[in-house]
């Protein structure tokens, strides 16, 4: 598994191995004990697969508030999608900052995106499958979202008019939100 740093050092990217013939591929996309080596010693407790019909769906920038924030670990089944993720802890340097990076199906690439980041993605093929293995449970109670087009963000989603969910359509800017995270501090 090679794993690789974005300029959110926090989120990684994570390459699995894979392992080809006349058949197909064979790739192991989760091995606690390669990433505890890798320093990624984590608990997933939930599993969910997302399906987008049309290209250009936009799902975020979502969150789960503590004390059911969630890191999330994200890969492509089927199709393409650009996967952002901010920098959401109040009183981290980085905090507005987003890094975005493509997952499919072809290049196997997974994004982890650890409690604290705002989270979304826009689909860039049709039918695209989205799987993505949780570190808490979902809770409706502690979930929130910022605006996918906030002028602050200025993320650069590739699209212009995306399909849309009403919660997402009418989620506020982030400068309306206060941040329910911090950045950890090493004594």
């Amino acid at each position: 598994m090679d794993v690789t740093p974005t300029k959110l050092p926090e989120v990684l990217i994570l390459t699995p191995r894979r392992f080809g013939d006349a058949r197909g591929f064979f790739s192991e996309t989760w091995n606690a004990a390669r990433m505890a080596e890798a320093g990624l010693d984590l608990d997933f407790v939930q599993d969910n697969h997302s399906f987008s019909v049309e290209t250009g769906t936009l799902r975020g920038l979502h969150y789960q508030a503590p004390p059911r924030a969630q890191g999330k670990l994200v890969r492509c089944g089927r199709g393409a999608l650009w996967d952002v993720a901010v920098d959401f802890r109040r009183n981290s340097p980085r905090f507005g900052q987003w890094v975005g990076v493509d997952l499919s199906f072809e290049n196997g690439r997974q994004l982890w995106i650890p409690p604290g980041f705002l989270h979304g993605f826009v689909t860039r093929a049709p039918e695209t499958e989205i799987c993505y293995k949780c570190t808490d449970l979902y809770d409706a109670g502690t979930e929130g979202a910022v605006a996918w087009d906030d002028p602050d963000l200025a993320i650069d989603w590739g699209v212009s008019a995306p399909v849309l969910s009403d919660k997402d359509r009418a989620a506020p800017r982030l400068a309306q939100v206060e941040s329910p995270f911090l950045e950890e501090v090493s004594a």
